[in-house]
């Protein structure tokens, strides 16, 4: 049995593990974590920028990597605590983005401003609890190949956007969208879609 595995079958030694690694009623790793431990875990590939004023809340035991001559902006905030974030090459992360795994970023995807990405959800069933202290959820959120998703959108848990896919700003993404389609609104909706044999983006 591996060390993790040991870890996360004894609840005693695995609350023990999660105090020295998070600090107390935070979603962000202790200082140690983040200068001696997280550079031998996650992956960063050539060129990479991350800004000054990026906060990457990350933990080594849930994956995080980011590719070749990607870029994360300033005031965005990346969380790998309840899943792993992969973001691929030449991905762009917008200024004030807040990205939740469990997520997927494929190659040349462009994020614009102020866009929440979360695969995590509060629990509310029980009603002699608040929300903050039921459990969560999570459920992966995959962004493929070449999708720009506007400024002020939303992107919720469970759902995949198909390569080449448009989301237009201040979008509220549910449910999943096709590749070479623009979607819009709240909830989205498809509009457009790429036809192959005209070489248009035709209304739906």
């Amino acid at each position: 049995m591996s060390l993790a595995s040991k870890i996360k079958s004894n609840p005693n030694l695995k609350k023990f593990v999660h105090r020295l690694l998070v600090s107390k009623g935070r979603a962000e790793p202790r200082l140690w974590v983040k200068w001696f431990v997280n550079p031998f875990f996650h992956k960063r590939g050539k060129n990479v920028v991350i800004k000054f004023y990026a906060r990457l809340d990350l933990f080594p035991f849930n994956d995080f990597s980011i590719g070749e001559n990607s870029i994360i902006e300033d005031f965005a905030v990346i969380n790998n605590g309840v899943g792993a974030v992969l973001i691929g090459n030449n991905a762009g992360i917008g200024l004030s983005n807040v990205i939740i795994g469990p997520v997927t970023l494929g190659n040349y995807v462009m994020l614009a401003q102020n866009i929440v990405i979360s695969g995590l959800n509060h629990g509310f069933e029980d009603v002699t609890l608040p929300p903050r202290l039921q459990k969560v959820t999570t459920k992966q959120i995959i962004i493929n190949d070449n999708v720009w998703v506007g400024a002020n959108s939303s992107i919720t848990a469970g759902v995949t956007i198909g390569k080449n896919a448009i989301i237009g700003a201040g979008s509220v993404i549910t449910k999943d969208i096709p590749a070479y389609c623009v979607a819009v609104g709240n909830p989205a909706r498809v509009i457009k879609q790429y036809n192959f044999e005209t070489g248009s983006w035709e209304r739906t």
